[in-house]
Order: C-alpha cells, then sequence, then structure tokens
C-alpha cells in the first residue's frame, strides 16, 4: 500500500454550514469505504490556513487515491488534493542514490 496525503478545501456554502460538518464529513468517509474499501485511513486532522483539513491514508495506487479526492469534490469540497508521500527514511534512501 502506498501513502497519500488529502488536503481538502471546503465551499463556501459547506464552511458556511459549520454545525452539520460532523454529518457531511460521516457521509463523506461512508461514500469512500463503499467505492473504495482498500483505503486505510491513518490519521484526520482540521487545518488552520489555506487548507480545512487534511487526511493521510493509504491507498493501493494512484487511481483510487483519485477516487478518494473526486469523491470529496462530488460532497462540495472546493479543491481535495491527494498527493503520494514517502517515508523519511525511504527519502533519504534515494537522496543517496542522487
Amino acid at each position: 500500500m502506498n501513502t497519500y496525503i488529502l488536503l481538502t478545501k471546503m465551499s463556501a456554502d459547506l464552511s458556511s454550514r459549520m454545525k452539520d460538518r460532523a454529518s457531511i464529513g460521516r457521509n463523506w468517509l461512508e461514500q469512500v469505504k463503499s467505492k473504495c474499501p482498500e483505503v486505510k485511513f491513518l490519521a484526520h486532522y482540521a487545518l488552520l490556513g489555506q487548507y480545512d483539513f487534511m487526511d493521510i491514508y493509504e491507498a493501493p495506487d494512484e487511481k483510487t487515491a483519485a477516487k478518494v479526492s473526486i469523491i470529496g469534490q462530488a460532497n462540495g469540497a472546493f479543491s481535495a488534493e491527494s498527493m503520494p508521500a514517502i517515508p523519511y527514511k525511504e527519502y533519504l534512501e534515494l537522496v543517496k542514490e542522487v
């Protein structure tokens, strides 16, 4: 499994519905679990800054990671970006090869 970071920015409409945030998040997570059962979420954070939320998750490939982002956008996210993440020790091994 590969590790990905999902950075989500909510739409203005969803941002104005903060009281509904828990149910909106549960609905999104249920859809991801249904459509991408192989995805394993490792962490979920609310952020202060450019993005509203960050999720760290594992998926078998980039197509599955793209689905996770698309599900977020289909549920009202202004943007949902999934990026591959490499464990730091593996990154250092790559640096040695350069």
